[in-house]
């Protein structure tokens, strides 16, 4: 026989319960089936509220009891074929009269025990699963009343109070003999479906009506199911079954196809709200397995949980997580080596009723930390103050302390303790995400790491330890990308066209969470769609840095990386704010990394200790891997003695094109026409650019420098750079001449002009080195002299590539590739 228990969702509406019926009846053509209801959806809440308008004396009340049986009424109506209904309508409208009494007596005299309560409230599973009998064929209504039976424990507290717990012994027999005749016969094609109201009971003494607290219908059918040894128990809910996290948080999470009842329990214990969490043991210790299904989607699989999982090769099935924590600490030297401490905190909390899910304890004994709810923190603070009132006095113990405002997160799987450093990997990815753990706690059985966080992490929590653990379907990478110019419009345009791609080869999702130009920007966690960005970006926050800072920061996101395809100083500068709040920066801009070194050093070391990463491959070379190359042979030992390169694309494509017939200031006008130079190519003729593009090189190499360090031979005269840019340009024919005669010899030398920039370790064979820019004279010998178009390249001389140095060329220069250069480095970051 099977137990099949149906929750508010499955009998609240129309389709729902249709669905219900036709389940139920394809069930029992073949066995004996129970099928146990909870009260209509939303029904037991209406209930409490009703009876608390009766309480107040408010005539609403009524209104409130009326629209509770018109419900009911329609719900009769529309699904019972009228053979049925005024049977039906008799009996239900015989509970309303009773219920409706109920109500006017606390009504008159504006009083509500907790008898009368458990009363009102029995009422929506009662009304519910006569419908639900009606409705469906063979069925017959059984009274859980009559077999679930609950005695009377006392909870000693301020307010001491009578608390209901099942008579396990007595129920389970009683069952037997309500069923017996039930379901001990099967027919080949025509069983009875034995119909039940979950949650009510009995107390065995008094035989008033009891419950077994809400969400105790999955629990009615647990005892039913272990008392006749049932084949399985399934339990119909508005979800696929058990999830690897919220779904509601996490976006990626999927159902959990099996669990053992031990992983069950755990997630139930910790906020996963599919099955109550008392369910689990009765049929466990009768190993009959239990299927969560969904009455809204019947086809899908669901989650099965039983003994053992074969072929289980996961370590962590499912992260849950429960919010509203209170941590309470209970410190004192005297706790150190004195027995009986924690049986005294956990007896005062039990005899007031108060649940600790969970306990921390430090080795020496001097502290132990408890999380119970928010709700029970005041009540806790105070019983355990009064309860070691002698030894807080003389000052062997303190005041207990309570943090609230945390949430408890849990992993959870029974492979964890066959897989080694799970602990270090959970604990290391929290913290390269710049979250603290306040306190931990994990049982010799190793299925369950538990640990409190700040509750304003809870989510970037479940989403950074979700998609390290691989639960997720694929990694996410969140980027706010800070620039749609040429780079960052090309940028965007090539994680568009590669995002399916990614996902699909690499399982790796690239979620742009954050776009901005120099009038707005906007922020979306769920990902901006890049066909339409530009239009959402119209309607988005005007560009102001400190609020966009601000607002990327309250986000508080998961595996973001910041990306700076601008070439703005105020940019840069939030680069040090990001690191410390654990957000990864890739930067084309080249002004943070050829900042002053102290800054830039700072920059680098905030990095490191936070776990998180500074990348700039494109600030020298745009896509070509000339800051990786060097990084690369400092980290294996070597030694950078010398490095020679040509860095502008833009000077090298005036010094290319310059000819008899291309006088220097026109070669300086094609640079600008053709997009090679900056619109003021004064920028480009200072050298300003090239000295940072060293001053960032000589740094990776190990060395101290400073822009002011290197030596400046320039080849334009200072005057030139002065005045407005209209000035400059009708000057500029003024140096044509003499290029012209300079090239001339030149070119009779067999010689070309390369603007070349330069470091030389110093001979002391420490970190110090000179470094200088100029426009020197090459040989067709030297490498450098066929170096086409805007093509940079760099030479580099090493302890290791004395004789014959390192070579680096290609294209360096165009948003193409400089855009594919800054794509590597986020790459780089979501293959870590």
């Amino acid at each position: 026989m099977k137990v099949m228990k149906f929750g508010g969702t499955s009998v609240g509406s129309v389709s729902s319960i249709l669905n219900l019926k036709k389940m139920v009846e394809a069930e029992a053509r073949t066995q004996p089936v129970v099928v146990v209801v909870s009260a209509l959806d939303g029904i037991t809440d209406k209930l409490i509220a009703t009876s608390h308008l009766a309480l107040k004396g408010e005539e609403q009340w009524r209104d409130e009891f009326d629209a509770i049986v018109a419900r009911h009424h329609l719900m009769i109506d529309t699904i019972i074929s009228e053979n049925k209904r005024a049977a039906l309508l008799c009996k239900v409208d015989a509970l309303f009269e009773q219920l409706k009494s109920i109500y006017y007596g606390v009504f008159l005299i504006h009083d509500l025990s907790k008898k009368t309560e458990d009363a009102i409230v029995s009422y929506g599973e009662r009304l519910s699963s006569n419908i639900v009998a009606a409705l469906v064929d063979n069925g017959i209504r059984m009274n859980s009343r009559d077999f679930i039976r609950t005695e009377k424990k006392t909870v000693v507290s301020t307010d001491s109070h009578v608390k209901h717990v099942l008579d396990s012994e007595l129920t389970a027999q009683l069952v037997r003999e309500a069923f017996r005749p039930v379901c001990c016969v099967s027919n080949a094609t025509n069983n009875t479906i034995a119909v039940v109201p979950g949650f009510i009971a009995r107390d065995r003494d008094t035989h008033e009506t009891t419950n077994l607290g809400r969400g105790g219908s999955d629990y009615t059918a647990a005892i039913i199911a272990a008392a006749l040894d049932a084949e399985a128990l399934e339990i119909w809910t508005d979800v696929d079954g058990f999830m690897t996290a919220d779904p509601k948080v996490i976006k990626s999470a999927y159902t959990i196809n099996e669990l053992s009842y031990v992983e069950a329990m755990e997630l139930c214990n910790f906020g996963a709200k599919v099955i109550y969490p008392p369910t689990i043991y009765p049929v466990c210790v009768k190993h009959i397995p239990i299927k969560v299904k969904n009455t809204f989607n019947p086809d899908h699989p669901g989650t099965l949980i039983k003994d053992t999982i074969d072929d289980d090769l996961k370590p962590i099935k499912g992260i849950s997580s429960i919010k509203g924590t209170t941590l309470i600490t209970v410190t004192g030297l005297s706790m150190v080596g004195v027995i009986g401490v924690n049986r005294r905190i956990f007896t005062t909390l039990a005899d007031r009723g108060i649940s600790v899910f969970m306990v921390s304890q430090a080795s020496s004994e001097n502290s132990t930390s408890i999380g119970v709810r928010d709700e029970d923190a005041a009540a806790a603070v105070e019983v355990l103050n009064e309860e070691f009132a002698k030894e807080i006095e003389t000052g062997a113990m303190y005041p207990m302390q309570a943090e609230s405002g945390l949430a408890t997160i849990a992993i959870v799987g029974e492979n964890m303790k066959h897989t080694p450093g799970i602990a270090g990997k959970l604990f290391g990815t929290l913290g390269r995400s710049g979250i603290s753990v306040i306190a931990c706690a994990q049982g010799a059985s190793e299925t369950n790491i538990s640990f409190v966080v700040d509750g304003r992490f809870l989510r970037k929590s479940l989403n950074v330890l979700h998609d390290s653990f691989f639960l997720s379907e694929y990694k996410v990478l969140n980027l706010f990308i800070c620039g749609i110019g040429t780079v960052g419009g090309m940028l965007l345009e090539q994680i568009r066209t590669q995002q399916q791609i990614l996902m699909q080869k690499k399982r790796l999702k690239l979620n742009v969470v954050g776009i901005s130009d120099v009038d707005n920007f906007v922020l979306d966690r769920d990902g901006i769609d890049l066909d339409n960005y530009e239009k959402i970006l119209r309607a988005g926050f005007p560009a102001n840095t400190g609020h966009m800072r601000d607002e990327i920061i309250k986000m508080n996101i998961f595996n973001s990386v910041f990306v700076d395809c601008t070439a703005s100083r105020q940019i840069a500068a939030l680069y040090q704010t990001f690191l410390e709040h654990n957000i990864s920066v890739v930067a084309a801009n080249k002004i943070a990394a050829s900042s002053d070194y102290d800054s830039y050093i700072k920059l680098r070391q905030t990095a490191r200790d936070r776990g998180v990463w500074f990348r700039y491959e494109t600030n020298v070379g745009a896509g070509l891997p000339i800051i990786g190359t060097i990084n690369d042979l400092c980290n294996s030992g070597d030694k950078i003695l010398k490095i020679e390169a040509i860095l502008s694309g833009t000077l090298n494509f005036i010094f290319n094109e310059i000819a008899a017939d291309v006088p220097f200031s026109e070669t300086v006008r094609r640079a600008k026409e053709q997009r090679y130079s900056e619109p003021d190519p004064r920028i480009d003729l200072s050298g300003t650019d090239v000295i940072r593009k060293l001053v960032i090189l000589t740094r990776e190499a190990g060395y101290k420098v400073e822009q002011d360090d290197v030596e400046k031979h320039l080849f334009v005269p200072d005057d030139f750079f002065a005045g407005s840019l209209e000035d400059f340009w009708k000057r500029l024919p003024e140096l044509d001449a003499d290029f012209e005669a300079r090239r001339k010899v030149l070119e009779a030398e067999g010689k070309r002009w390369r603007f070349v920039a330069t470091m030389e370790a110093c001979g002391d064979h420490q970190l110090t080195c000179k470094t200088n820019v100029a426009l020197k004279e090459v040989p067709q010998s030297h490498p450098f002299y066929g170096l086409e178009g805007s093509n940079n390249i760099v030479l580099l001389t090493t302890e290791r590539y004395r004789e014959y140095p390192m070579l680096i060329q290609g294209y360096g220069a165009g948003a193409a590739v400089t855009a594919a250069g800054v794509f590597a480095n986020i790459m780089s970051i979501a293959n870590i």
